[in-house]
């Protein structure tokens, strides 16, 4: 189980932690430059100020404190000037061990990059108090649909055993080009790698590590619904193996051409939803079903 934060959440945005690797620096201060370039010592400094950088006993530590491999450092994010994302999540179901969430399109789930209050679990750890909260699956930010988080730590590894087992069965729906060359149901099977581009996957030779399963639900003129089961849960399966197949999802920024960051267009969401997903309560025995109320 993690180390409880000793920095309490603040607006619904949870402490940072970071544990010091062993390494060559002398103090704090010179690993957080080096390990954070994008944040000059002055950021840090004003951290310091106020008090936002203190270690897992909540002891406030300076810059030039002794650098010791293996403490364990807290420290708040600094907020920056965030553009809103102008679409509502909404509650599905919440337990004392489970929420589950309609996302909508463009909303991270995780805080990273240039998003910080704008995502997903902050905007739920505000919105409910619950500094517990933590995502038990992936969710690609441009993808909607049905998402669970965890909201006890003492059972949370019950819950991600369930992903973990591929005992969790996901339905997505999809728009893109229909192709009457194409017969359905079909699957998809290859192996899915890294491309050079980081924040990208590709299809490469070898033993398959991905597999999706892909029906035609109705077509729509020169348009089609299609319904998405994938076997696997590789990072951008679902929107590789449809443009593999040469019917890349509807607003797709990232296949088959990758588009600037920071250019999104909210009157064109990437169609693509997680419509439903199923399991067997790990606690009570129970089947539970969830299913998305948006639609394509």
């Amino acid at each position: 189980m993690s180390p409880v934060s000793p920095l309490p959440m603040r607006d619904g945005v949870s402490a940072s932690r970071v544990w010091l690797p062993n390494g060559p620096w002398k103090t704090i201060g010179d690993y957080f430059v080096a390990r954070f370039p994008q944040v000059n010592r002055e950021s840090w400094l004003r951290r310091v100020n106020r008090g936002e950088l203190v270690d897992e006993r909540g002891k406030a530590i300076t810059l030039d404190h002794h650098y010791r491999c293996g403490a364990c450092i807290y420290y708040y994010r600094e907020r920056a000037v965030e553009a809103l994302i102008p679409f509502q999540e909404t509650i599905l179901f919440q337990s004392d061990e489970l929420l589950v969430v309609d996302k909508p399109h463009f909303l991270p789930v995780t805080p990273g990059g240039r998003f910080l209050r704008e995502t997903l679990l902050v905007r739920l750890k505000l919105r409910t108090g619950l500094e517990t909260l933590s995502p038990i699956h992936r969710l690609d930010r441009e993808t909607a649909g049905v998402m669970m988080l965890s909201v006890n730590p003492a059972t949370r590894s019950l819950w991600q055993s369930l992903f973990r087992k591929k005992v969790v069965a996901k339905y997505y729906e999809a728009l893109a080009a229909f192709r009457n060359d194409l017969f359905f149901p079909l699957e998809r099977v290859s192996r899915l790698e890294r491309d050079d581009a980081f924040f990208r996957m590709k299809e490469i030779d070898g033993e398959p590590n991905a597999h999706t399963m892909i029906n035609l639900v109705e077509i729509r003129e020169n348009l089609a619904l299609y319904g998405l089961t994938p076997v696997t849960g590789k990072m951008h399966q679902l929107r590789i193996h449809m443009n593999a197949l040469g019917i890349p999802i509807l607003n797709d920024a990232f296949y088959p051409n990758a588009k600037p960051a920071g250019t999104d267009d909210f009157s064109k969401p990437l169609k693509l939803l997680a419509k439903r997903i199923a399991f067997t309560d790990p606690i009570t025995g129970e089947n539970k079903l969830f299913e998305s109320m948006q639609s394509l």
